[in-house]
């Protein structure tokens, strides 16, 4: 069974956590389909947790995000992204993300159809932006990241998905566990989900911890995030969507709210 080129779309896939909804997806492109996504939004947060102190800092992020998919075969899939980030004091390229997703089993039954996938990839640096401060982009660290997935496709269209798996940072930034859980409605004529996204880092330092002056780089980033998608097609090749989401706790992150929305274009090599 394939699935509408449109319904991988919506993980909005760039490396800054903020805007991230799991590195890999349940849906596939097939063999020579793919699409190309223009995305953008904003964040915009009222408080930080520097470790679990909550703190009253502000800050406004914006984003533009060229996202790319593409089926080598109905079972092997490759994503790209590239996001280019402002804040108050830092604009430029943030991490290329590069990912490889294989489906390795598919089960059909009464209910709908089971399929389990596994990932593999890794985001790097796309430019020597600055480190040291509130209003940074990023770490500027290269990370490998693995990741395994089960995806359930009922025959109502509903949708569930969960992944987890491990990322590996090769600077001094601290290894991480990302989790996200996600559930909707996948038709040729809507699509809607709401998640949950996750993410615990091993170790690291706090914001206004010890050692002083701190290695932003240091920094163990956690966080808790809910959020939702709503996208619409208007034809075979093009549709657009909107989305917005929330961290709501964590660790050495900012609070509040991010919005975004973007268009697709369906690529068919066929």
């Amino acid at each position: 069974m394939r699935y509408n080129f449109f319904l991988l779309l919506f993980f909005l896939i760039v490396a800054f956590p903020v805007l991230g909804q799991g590195k890999i997806d349940g849906f596939y492109q097939g063999t020579h389909h793919g699409a190309i996504v223009l995305g953008g939004g904003f964040e915009d947060s009222k408080k930080y947790l520097a470790g679990d102190n909550k703190l009253d800092l502000e800050r406004s992020t914006y984003y533009v995000s060229l996202f790319t998919a593409y089926g080598i075969t109905d079972n092997l899939d490759v994503n790209l992204s590239v996001p280019y980030i402002s804040s108050t004091t830092e604009s430029n390229l943030q991490d290329l993300s590069l990912m490889l997703k294989y489906k390795l089993l598919q089960f059909n039954s009464e209910p709908g159809i089971f399929e389990v996938s596994t990932a593999a990839g890794f985001s790097t640096p796309l430019s020597d932006y600055t480190i040291g401060g509130l209003n940074d982009i990023g770490q500027q660290a290269t990370i490998v990241e693995t990741r395994a997935m089960v995806h359930f496709m009922s025959k109502s269209s509903w949708f569930a998905t969960l992944q987890s798996g491990f990322s590996f940072k090769l600077e001094e930034v601290p290894n991480s566990l990302p989790a996200t859980l996600k559930v909707g409605k996948a038709t040729s004529t809507w699509y809607y989900d709401v998640y949950y996204d996750y993410q615990h880092s091993f170790g690291g330092i706090d914001y206004r911890g010890t050692p002083f002056p701190q290695n932003f780089r240091e920094f163990g980033v956690d966080f808790h995030k809910v959020g939702g998608t709503l996208f619409k097609p208007f034809s075979s090749t093009l549709g657009a969507y909107v989305s917005v989401s929330y961290i709501f706790e964590g660790r050495n992150t900012f609070l509040g709210a991010a919005y975004g929305l973007g268009v697709s274009y369906q690529i068919n090599s066929d």
